[in-house]
């Protein structure tokens, strides 16, 4: 049995955008309900606030293979930043499902976080006090927690659930279109 801690608010930031994300060696699996324009602290550069694009595009430059679930188009803020990352167009494997609401990180299929908290600078806790959202969440190296995270992860990515979805018109991403 692996360590397992309970994150909530500023914990889900450190833990996991500091942390967890830079941490991923082979493969980075993130999952999210919603998605925008987020400003973190470099790692190893206290204070130095950049796009969480850029740490996810020098991810990719190190060989790490990302692919991103999430079930809307981000705003027009989050494309204007991603646009200043051209590795990301070829890089970022994606899929839109308009009903993925699940939100997780998982790292090298070993180190999970899953919670409540969307990939935005609100949810994750990356805002001031007075900014940010009440979240909560796990995050785990168990493999009884990160072996079913990780296949509903694929399950979604591999189209699974498509032949029954009832949002299929809406789906731009659907492998059965």
């Amino acid at each position: 049995m692996g360590e397992t801690r309970f994150l909530t608010n500023r914990e889900i930031y450190e833990q996991t955008v500091l942390k967890l994300v830079p941490s991923a060696k082979k493969r980075l699996w993130i999952a999210t309900a919603d998605i925008k324009d987020m400003y973190v602290e470099k790692p190893g550069l206290s204070k130095q606030m950049v796009p969480f694009l850029q740490i996810l595009a020098e991810l990719l430059q190190r060989g790490v293979a990302i692919r991103l679930i999430h079930a809307k188009e981000p705003g027009p803020a989050f494309r204007q930043d991603f646009d200043r990352f051209p590795g990301l167009w070829t890089g970022i494997e994606r899929v839109l499902c308009p009903r993925v609401h699940f939100k997780c990180i998982i790292a090298d299929g070993k180190r999970a976080y899953f919670g409540s908290a969307n990939l935005t600078g609100a949810g994750m806790g990356a805002k001031g006090d007075t900014r940010r959202n009440f979240e909560n969440g796990i995050l785990t190296d168990d493999p009884a927690f990160v072996e079913p995270l990780s296949e509903q992860f694929d399950s979604v990515w591999r189209g699974e659930h498509c032949r029954k979805c009832g949002r299929r018109d809406y789906c731009t991403d659907c492998p059965l279109q």
